[in-house]
């Protein structure tokens, strides 16, 4: 995800914690490193005691086989299911500090993307490093993997977990390219109309699934306008699972909706839809990448069974085709707009009540923090009038 949040604009919603009465006796062997926010900072040589603050991070833990040193993760930390069971310290915007500090961490993970600095800072104050990643590509999530591993004092699993992404990568890419690329529009939010731009993992993803993103952008997050997208007529309209958190809405009622009734895509009914994976810097998004190629290019997966979903991440497949992929609410078409770019004029209504809660209200799900934080706010953190 774009650099929202790490390193922004310090906030006053976090009440300062006092130092833990009771903190080991033991002084761990540090050594100083560069995270991937290019900070130097000093953690212990061999981690025993770890808090994640995003739900990609506590599942790059899993995938690494390394959840034994996972002492607590976030409310929306769902994945793998074990994951749920940890100690919970609250939202990734504004963790509890004291539930941070109670379980004594040696090392909290974080990312720039989603965690705020006020976190850092913190943290820091406590005495408790914190170690940040921000990939920007399926490779540099890959990257990150390794890193984290060798932080993690794991580097063999790093490395054999890295391998096994790259092959599977491989493999995907060579049965997609005999094929021509989908243009595809890749939906993180309808209103308003919001897509990703071309620097973003989630555009990489796409171009690994043999699709391209019709978005030409480089803000991470751009408003588009519904009319210029007629005009480009993607084959594809791209939903994550994050969309569930709104009143569902049967796909079939975009023909009914001003500007969508024109696409041929819902003409034609041309849905991709994938889980959650598919917005998380992990390595679960290369499962993500395969399910998608799959549905933009099923002919070139013809002799070969579905491997994309985990045992614990299959859905109802014939379910999700048409009653559960769904768009959120209904849109109007917006301005014309002479092409497709961001346009940050003014934050989404419900931004600054969602940042000020320490985690999202019911019915929303679980994997949608890095979503919706990312689309109902255009703006960088600094220049938020939210965040002030």
């Amino acid at each position: 995800m774009a650099a929202i949040f790490l390193f922004a604009a310090p906030s006053h919603a976090q009440a300062p914690v006092q130092t833990p009465a009771s903190v080991p006796s033991a002084t761990p062997a540090l050594r100083e490193v560069t995270d991937e926010a290019g900070r130097t900072i000093r953690i212990p040589q061999n981690p025993h005691r770890i808090v994640s603050l995003a739900p990609g991070l506590t599942e790059t833990i899993y995938a690494l086989g390394l959840q034994d040193l996972l002492v607590g993760d976030t409310d929306y930390c769902d994945f793998p299911p074990d994951a749920q069971h940890k100690p919970k310290v609250g939202g990734a915007i504004n963790p509890s500090l004291e539930a941070i500090a109670d379980l004594h961490p040696d090392l909290v993970l974080v990312t720039k993307s989603l965690n705020r600095l006020d976190t850092v800072n913190s943290l820091a104050n406590l005495g408790i490093p914190s170690y940040a990643i921000d990939p920007q590509s399926v490779a540099a999530i890959i990257s990150s993997t390794q890193r984290l591993a060798e932080i993690m004092g794991a580097p063999e699993a790093g490395e054999a977990l890295a391998n096994d992404l790259e092959r599977h990568l491989a493999g995907i890419q060579q049965r997609v390219a005999p094929f021509p690329r989908r243009s595809a529009l890749f939906i993180v939010w309808t209103q308003p109309l919001i897509s990703v731009g071309k620097q973003t993992f989630i555009a990489d993803a796409l171009q690994y699934a043999g699709a391209v993103s019709i978005v030409d952008s480089a803000e991470n997050w751009p408003k588009v306008s519904l009319e210029e997208v007629a005009r480009l007529q993607p084959e594809f309209l791209v939903f994550p699972d994050t969309h569930t958190e709104t009143t569902p809405l049967n796909i079939e009622a975009l023909s009914d909706l001003p500007g969508w009734r024109i696409l041929n895509a819902v003409r034609n009914h041309r849905y991709a839809k994938t889980s959650d994976a598919v917005d998380r810097p992990a390595p679960r998004i290369v499962s993500a990448i395969e399910d998608l190629a799959r549905q933009f290019h099923p002919e070139a997966f013809a002799n070969q069974p579905d491997t994309s979903h985990d045992e614990n991440d299959r859905k109802d497949r014939k379910q999700n085709d048409r009653d559960n992929v769904t768009p959120p609410n209904p849109v109007p078409p917006p301005a014309a707009r002479s092409q497709i770019a961001a346009r940050p004029d003014q934050c989404h209504p419900e931004f600054p009540r969602l940042l000020r809660r320490s985690a999202f209200p019911s019915p929303q799900p679980h994997n949608a923090l890095s979503s919706l934080v990312a689309s109902r706010c255009p703006y960088l953190l600094e220049e938020c009038p939210c965040a002030r």
